[in-house]
C-alpha cells in the first residue's frame, strides 16, 4: 500500500511515447507531475508524492515501468 494518493505506478506505458505517458499519467493521477528523464540525466533521489520519472531511451520511448517517487 502506497502512502501517496491516487494511482502510483504505470506499468502498461512501457513501451509508448514519453510524452504520451506524461498525459495518461497526469490524467489518471491530477495530483502529480510527470517529469521525462533522458538517458544519462541525473535525478533527485529522494522521494516526493507528487512527481513522477518517466524512464525514456533515445527514441523518447518508456523503457520503466513509471512510479510515484
Amino acid at each position: 500500500m502506497s502512502i501517496c494518493q491516487g494511482k502510483d505506478w504505470w506499468p502498461e506505458l512501457v513501451g509508448v511515447s514519453g510524452e504520451e505517458a506524461v498525459k495518461v499519467i497526469e490524467k489518471e493521477n491530477s495530483l502529480v507531475h510527470a517529469i521525462i528523464v533522458l538517458p544519462g540525466q541525473p535525478i533527485i533521489t529522494n522521494f516526493v508524492c507528487s512527481r513522477v520519472w518517466v524512464f525514456v531511451d533515445d527514441d523518447g520511448i518508456v523503457t520503466k515501468a513509471p512510479t510515484i517517487g
